[in-house]
């Protein structure tokens, strides 16, 4: 894989809302900024880890196992490719920003993952592996995107680093992730990853939790599956998880991966807590369906919130750099730098400059690829 010698710097932004222009009121700004920025990702992150051991389990077969879920039950937790492809999302975000096209996804796609000997590939859903086979034969964006899985929650998974990169501008953080789900993802499933993405900016710039709800909805058809569904989730959000689930699973639908079920629950369950992140990431847990996804979706948002601080510590120090068990490439990259390089650029300074902590200057100096083509 190509590399560069330095970290590019973020690409300009244009007007932002979050951050003012100068003097003590910037500071204290940015410093919000990378507490939720940091919350955001790590959220994601532990989410993932959390709710892995529950994937595809009935709330029923979760308490016949474990009771209630209230901490990591894995020995060894980490995050599964829903951290790994957040990651590689992030990556690229930080090396094009608003100037993101689908050529440079598709190029990214091509340079980390489909030309390289994948590895294992433990963990990727059907929708990663129809664009791959799509884009090793040749097929460009947004014919990739046309296989079985389209719809799929593969892009809202990875879609909280745009959230984060256009904190408080909801509207921009829904076209960005439409440009790099448009290799990958259609219809429901391009919605679903909007509906995340404008939902972390706007609790980037602190709205309360039914203003993120309602940035989610604005950002999507109202009479599409995934708006339906939030919609439901959310209603019944203040009776807690059994009804948030009943509103919105397919009984007897085999897969658990549907973007508008899995982003509805994970709405419901952060509706449920208030936005509170404990609450809505094992809300999330305790629904099962696609626990890792849904409890990282409810983490991200939960996470931009209340911010890093909000996430409980033993939880977040079981997070380590990604293991690449899913995508090789991704190896050594913490979520918590990528919050860094999405920031803007005074605030994500540190994480670039030479006399960094040594792991932090080796992950400067690391594998992003010059996508551009």
């Amino acid at each position: 894989m190509a590399s560069i010698a330095r970290t590019p710097s973020v690409p300009a932004r244009g007007p932002r809302n979050t951050v003012g222009d100068t003097g003590e009121d910037t500071a204290l700004d940015l410093a919000v900024l990378r507490d939720r920025a940091r919350g955001a990702l790590l959220g994601l992150a532990v989410g993932d880890a959390l709710g892995a051991p529950a994937e595809n389990m009935k709330p029923s077969e979760i308490r016949a196992r474990w009771g209630r879920i209230t901490g990591y039950v894995a020995e060894n937790p980490a995050g599964t490719d829903d951290t790994e492809y957040a990651i590689f999302s992030g990556l690229l975000l930080a090396r094009h920003g608003s100037a993101l096209t689908p050529a440079h996804v598709e190029t990214a796609w091509h340079a980390w993952i489909a030309d390289r000997d994948e590895g294992p590939f433990r963990g990727a859903g059907f929708s990663e592996r129809g664009t791959l086979e799509n884009l090793r034969r040749g097929l460009a964006a947004p014919i990739s995107a046309q296989h079985r899985h389209a719809w799929s929650d593969g892009l809202a998974m990875r879609a909280a680093p745009f959230g984060v990169f256009a904190a408080g501008r909801p509207v921009e953080a829904a076209r960005l992730v439409a440009i790099d789900g448009s290799v990958s993802h259609d219809g429901e499933g391009i919605y679903g990853g909007q509906a995340v993405a404008a939902g972390v900016a706007a609790a980037m710039a602190g709205a309360p939790t039914v203003s993120v709800v309602a940035a989610a909805l604005a950002v999507i058809p109202d009479d599409s599956w995934t708006a339906r569904s939030l919609r439901r989730a959310v209603a019944v959000a203040h009776r807690g998880e059994r009804a948030v689930r009943s509103a919105v699973v397919i009984g007897g639908y085999p897969w658990t991966d549907l973007a508008p079920e899995a982003v509805a629950l994970a709405f419901g369950a952060y509706a449920a807590a208030d936005g509170d992140f404990r609450e809505a990431v094992l809300t999330a847990v305790n629904m099962g369906r696609d626990a890792d996804t849904t409890a990282a979706v409810a983490g991200a948002l939960a996470g931009a919130t209340q911010g890093a601080r909000a996430v409980p510590p033993d939880w977040a120090t079981a997070i380590g750099p990604a293991r690449g068990s899913c995508l090789p490439e991704m190896a050594g990259h913490h979520v918590l730098d990528i919050a860094e390089l999405l920031l803007p650029g005074e605030a994500g300074k540190w994480a670039r400059h030479p006399a960094a902590a040594p792991e932090r200057e080796a992950y400067a100096l690391a594998t992003i690829a010059e996508a551009a083509p």
